[in-house]
């Protein structure tokens, strides 16, 4: 049976795992991955708008992994549109975007094998290594592939210009010109869930510290004086 010490930090490193999980699944059926703002350049060139009318042309755009949404302003309205990326994925660079929704499902797996491993520990003592802090180590930085699908989506957005291309798609009339993007709270939940695995190797490395056991108080033998023994 695990000291106290160990359940302790193997039930806390069980939370985390399972926070870890939570903030992936969460960050993958979310919209709000990036955020920005779109300018309808062809109905400004129509108009041939002043800075000032420029507001009037100003929509906004947003998007996760497999769905988003945009508001275009063209001289027409404000038009809200859908944007759904199993067909969205052709025109981009589909091989890079299967990639970021292939890693964080590997994080999201590993997660649950190292909750699983906590979980064992926190019960029992393991009698193979594997088992032990040295298989949570494993597991978390196999987790960790979460990181190489946050850094990948990164890539898209920065190098590959993702916010045009979904801003753009299917539009055969008006041409949208991106002219801020950021990354909004969807992104960061997979950034969080990162930082949770580094946390439970922390706690599992603290698992390892041996704590004081208190020691049983003797007791006190009596005194015998040499008045007892005259009587």
């Amino acid at each position: 049976m695990p000291s106290l010490w160990k359940r302790i930090t193997f039930s806390t490193a069980s939370v985390l795992c399972v926070l870890s999980a939570v903030l992936l699944v969460v960050a993958l059926s979310t919209e709000r991955w990036v955020t920005g703002r779109i300018l309808c350049k062809t109905g400004v060139e129509i108009v041939n708008a002043s800075r000032p009318e420029m507001d009037q042309f100003i929509g906004d755009i947003y998007y996760g992994l497999f769905q988003g949404g945009k508001a275009k302003k063209c001289g027409l309205g404000r038009r809200r549109s859908k944007i759904y990326f199993p067909k969205l994925v052709q025109t981009l660079n589909g091989g890079l975007h299967i990639m970021v929704i292939l890693f964080l499902l590997v994080a999201i797996g590993f997660a649950l094998v190292s909750l699983s491993f906590c979980i064992y520990n926190a019960r029992k003592v393991p009698y193979q290594s594997i088992k032990g802090p040295k298989g949570l180590y494993l597991w978390n930085c196999i987790a960790l592939f979460g990181a190489l699908g946050v850094l990948c989506f990164l890539a898209a957005v920065r190098h590959h210009r993702l916010t045009e291309r979904v801003a753009n798609y299917r539009e055969n009339l008006f041409v949208l010109v991106v002219l801020d993007d950021s990354l909004d709270w969807s992104f960061w939940l997979g950034v969080g869930s990162i930082a949770t695995h580094f946390a439970v190797c922390g706690v599992v490395a603290m698992s390892r510290i041996k704590m004081p056991k208190p020691e049983p108080k003797k007791p006190e033998e009596p005194t015998i004086s040499a008045l007892d023994l005259l009587y």
